[in-house]
């Protein structure tokens, strides 16, 4: 059965993508093995994001006149000053992305205040009108949405209980989850450090299109969301930053696909009267042997 496009998207349209990048940088390592700044291969494979990485990604977006979504961690912001200005002057969006890169569910909330607030406040120190969030790793904590309500976020793309952009409500704020999904990132395709092992994957850039491709072309049917994750340490490599160019020429040549920042879609979707809207769903432990 073919669904029904989520009534977000313009006339037409049957799907969207949004190119989305992680300018993780050096915090991908450091967050799992803080030593890890000693180690000059490990550091400058993950340097290789924003030093070429991103003008390399932004070039291709620039050639094909698309706007993507790079989440930059506040630390990242700050080792490399002239990073968002460079973000921003291309006519692309800036994210949230937390400061250091931990998960929130492995901080206290005190602790977890802290980190998000310095980032928030590197960014905005920065120029940046920050509306849009991605937790670490995805793995927001549901204070991790109490605080995008209290700050008044426009949007987050964090939570996978949907492929089709909705309205979380939390404390009365309405904010726009525009969900992410592991088989749409580069990571788990591309990713490999001998030490520390945050990943062990270096698959051929054509096998990570054909996944993308066919998840783009089944969500055409079903008239959903995809948001493409990628890290420009990775899909920065030259091969590899043919497939951002080769998903842009597919969906043109489809003729009914959305191509959009989040920030638009998340704007699209408050706009319009017959998005679903919910609430965090919290999992009840009475109903099972858990422990809270």
């Amino acid at each position: 059965m073919t669904g029904i496009p989520s009534p977000a998207f313009p006339a037409g349209m049957r799907a969207a993508l949004s190119l989305t990048f992680d300018v993780d940088a050096e915090t991908g390592v450091l967050m799992v093995k803080p030593s890890g700044w000693n180690d000059a291969m490990a550091m400058t494979h993950q340097a290789f994001g924003p030093k070429v990485g991103v003008p390399r990604i932004m070039r291709i977006l620039a050639e094909e006149r698309v706007r993507g979504t790079f989440f930059v961690p506040g630390w990242t912001a700050r080792r490399y000053p002239q990073l968002i200005a460079s973000i921003l002057e291309a006519g692309h969006e800036v994210g949230h992305h937390s400061d250091l890169h931990y998960p929130p569910p492995t901080m206290a909330p005190d602790e977890e205040r802290r980190d998000f607030e310095r980032a928030l406040e590197t960014l905005q120190a920065q120029g940046v009108d920050v509306v849009g969030h991605r937790a670490a790793w995805w793995q927001a904590s549901w204070h991790t949405l109490d605080l995008l309500a209290e700050y008044r976020f426009q949007y987050d793309s964090s939570l996978m209980d949907d492929d089709r952009p909705y309205v979380l409500k939390v404390k009365g704020h309405r904010m726009a989850e525009l969900p992410p999904h592991w088989s749409l990132d580069d990571w788990e395709q591309y990713g490999f450090l001998p030490d520390p092992n945050i990943g062990a994957s270096i698959e051929p850039a054509s096998k990570v299109f054909e996944l993308w491709r066919s998840e783009l072309d089944a969500q055409r049917k079903e008239g959903g969301l995809v948001v493409g994750t990628m890290h420009p340490f990775l899909s920065g490599r030259a091969s590899r930053a043919e497939v951002v160019r080769q998903m842009i020429d597919h969906a043109r040549a489809c003729g009914d696909v959305w191509i959009a920042p989040l920030g638009e879609i998340a704007t699209a979707t408050l706009a319009h009267p017959d998005i679903p809207e919910r609430e965090p769903d919290i999992p009840d432990l009475t109903l099972g042997p858990y422990l809270p």
